[in-house]
Order: structure tokens, then sequence, then C-alpha cells
């Protein structure tokens, strides 16, 4: 069969899934557009102030905007917050007290935060074990929740009960939010005060409720994955119950500022605007996974998750040759607006224990809501590829690497 055939060939047995996720993307698009009309956003809240930036209306309502679009009560959005994990570690320290414990009910985080929450061995290095918290976890049972381990674990009252959503490198679904839903609420049943933590990264849009809408107290991500849209090129957010964002507040600035103070000279417009397109955005990858999963499983190749009713953007796929791996990588660096000529090559990276191979031809550096792959390349390889900031670029990478096989 030829490329072009095999592509429209999976695309006609996409139709359905393809319409679904329009819908659900239709339905987002609805909610935050509601959240600006509600917040009565206009062209004054795009300017940026200085210095310590005292009653910075745009700053404050952009907080209210994305507080009413993940259905919490407050919020904060900077781009002072460097990356996602970076968002994280301030809700981590805002809320974790010496003796605390934070129970993480599906395994081990992901592995940029395992400095924050074991530190180095033999060095003190602030990490929340160097402060005396407490770290335990419940492994995930066949993908999903081990509700009998946790229900038990979480009448300890830990906490923090923290979920990680989507994968990271672990070769398991992405939870989604009616699995959140139903956790959280048999969890309520017998724990009515631990805080319930989300990592939401690359998860934001991608179905119709986010985990502050279904139960959770805190969520948070970064604004160069999906709530950015493609258009912010740096800054995160954390959104939940007032009180709990207050005291992340006092840990992001201080006890006694919180969120009254925060410059940004260069304005706010791309982030009311990125966030305001971001559903959109999360359909066109959203669209080029399902394309890049059918047509891979078309061909014979495994993948972790072969569903198209996705609760992340990533889609992860075994390869049974290192070097095959490496071509789908290199297809995508050559195919990519930026930085086309560059051929990536596995190397070591801070933060992880296996030389890495990843593909990122970005307008904005490191943006996993615009087409980019990666890989921890150890046994068994898999590929794990997000983003896509337009359906027609994933299909070209894609036939790019067709061409090549």
């Amino acid at each position: 069969m030829k490329i072009d055939e095999r592509i429209t060939q999976a695309e006609k047995e996409l139709e359905q899934d393809f319409k679904r996720a329009e819908e659900i993307a239709l339905n987002n698009s609805n909610k935050i557009l509601q959240a600006f009309r509600n917040n009565r956003i206009s062209a004054n809240h795009f300017y940026g102030s200085t210095g310590y930036g005292f009653d910075d209306l745009g700053r404050e309502k952009l907080a209210k905007v994305f507080a009413d679009s993940f259905g919490a009560e407050a919020a904060i959005v900077s781009q002072a917050i460097s990356c996602g994990t970076e968002a994280l570690t301030t809700v981590l320290y805002g809320l974790l007290r010496p003796g605390d414990v934070m129970l993480a009910i599906t395994g081990k985080p992901y592995d940029t935060l395992d400095q924050t929450i074991f530190g180095m061995e033999g060095e003190d290095n602030g990490s929340l074990k160097d402060f005396g918290v407490i770290y335990r976890a419940v492994e995930l049972k066949n993908g999903s929740f081990d509700e009998e381990k946790i229900l038990e674990a979480v009448k300890e009252n830990p906490k923090m009960i923290y979920i990680q959503r989507s994968c990271g490198y672990l070769l398991r679904k992405a939870i989604r939010v009616k699995q959140l839903e139903d956790i959280i609420k048999k969890i309520r049943e017998v724990n009515k005060t631990s805080i319930i933590m989300v990592d939401n990264c690359y998860c934001e849009f991608v179905e119709e409720k986010e985990p502050t809408e279904v139960g959770a107290d805190v969520t948070a991500g970064s604004l160069i994955k999906n709530p950015g849209g493609g258009l912010v090129s740096n800054g995160g957010y954390i959104a939940g119950k007032k009180k709990y964002i207050d005291l992340i507040a006092g840990r992001f600035t201080s006890p006694s500022i919180k969120t009254e103070v925060g410059s940004f000279e260069n304005g706010y417009r791309l982030m009311y605007q990125g966030l305001f397109v971001s559903p959109h955005t999360v359909l066109q990858a959203k669209k080029g996974s399902m394309l890049i999963g059918k047509v891979m499983k078309n061909l014979g190749y495994k993948l972790v998750d072969d569903s198209n009713d996705m609760a992340d953007i990533v889609r992860s796929i075994y390869f049974e040759d290192r070097d095959d791996l490496i071509s789908f990588c290199q297809s995508v660096q050559h195919m990519s607006p930026v930085d086309s000529y560059v051929t990536p090559i596995p190397s070591p990276m801070a933060g992880y224990d296996n030389d890495i191979i990843m593909a990122a031809g970005c307008f904005v550096q490191g943006s996993t809501i615009e087409l980019s792959c990666d890989s921890p390349l150890k046994k068994p390889y898999v590929l794990y590829i997000q983003g896509g900031l337009t359906y027609e670029h994933v299909k070209l990478a894609l036939n790019d690497y067709l061409q090549k096989r």
C-alpha cells in the first residue's frame, strides 16, 4: 500500500473519533469563552506593569479567567513559573510541612521531581526529604488505581494525596477524568481532610472537565503545554481552592505579599489569547496523535494505549529497533519549522538517568504543545510523541518518516 493510501485509510477509520474530539473542543471553547465574558475582559487587561506590579488588573483578571476555566476558586498564573516541574514543586513546598506525609497514588511521580521529593544521596539540596516530609506511594494496578490499597492508605490521613495524570516515562495509560472523579469520591468517603493534588501536565482541555471540576483541591501545569495554546513563551499556572492557593502563593513570593505583587512589563495578551485558542490547539494535537497511532498500529507497531478516547496529548509507541525509533525522531526534527537542519542524537540530560533523544523544532523552546517527541533510550524502546499546532504539520512529519522507513 502506498504511503498516501495508508494515511487516507487511517483518516477514514478515525472519522468518528475526530468528530468526538471536535465536540470536546467546542465544549471547552464555550467554557473558556464564558470565563472571558463573565470577567468582562477588555484590551486594558493586556497591558503589563513594572516594579512591584501593585493593582495590576491584567494579572489579577488573568488568574480569575484561569480559575473559572478550570472550575476552581482561585489561581496563580505567572511567567515567573519557568516550567511544569516548577509549578508542581511550588505546590508541594507551599502545602507540605515537616512531618507531613505525601502519598502518591499513581506510583512515583515524573523523573524531574526526583530531586524535589527525594533529594540527592549524601547531599543537602533542600528537598522535601531534607525538610522532613515523608513520601509514600501506592503503585498502579494493571494501569489503573489500586483502590483497595489506596483506601487503606488514606485512612492514615496523609497531608497530601498526589496524582499524576499523564504517563511520564511509565508504560501506562493516562488517567481519565472519570477515573479521577471516581477515586476522589471513594477517598472522600473515608478521608475528608487530605489535600488532593493533581499533576495536570499534558492533559488540559483534552477532556471536557478538569481535575478541579471533579473534586481535586489543587492542580497545576505549564503554559508552554496545552493551556498556552502554542502562543505563550513561558509560564505556568496553579489552580484550586482559595485557602490552598493562598498558602502556595506564600511560597511563590513570600507569606507577607502572596499575589499582591508581580509585574510583567511585556503584558498579558498572549496568555489570554493562548488560553482562548487552547481547546482548538489541543484538538489539532489530538487528531495528529490519533493519526500517528492508527497508522503505526496498522503497520504492526504496538501502542501503550491504542484507544482514541484520549486523556492527554501523548502517544507512546513501542519500537523493536533502536535505530527505527531514532529515525522517527529525526523525521519530526527534519520536518520542523525551526532547526530543521539539526539531526537529533541520544545524549545525557539533566534530571534523567538514561541518554535521552529529543526532537523539538519549536517556536518556543521545549514547548510540548508543538510537535515533539522524546525517549529514554533503554529497553523496551518506547517513543513518546506529543503536540502539534496543526494537524497538517503532524501529517507531513508522519509522511516523511514513512518514506524513509
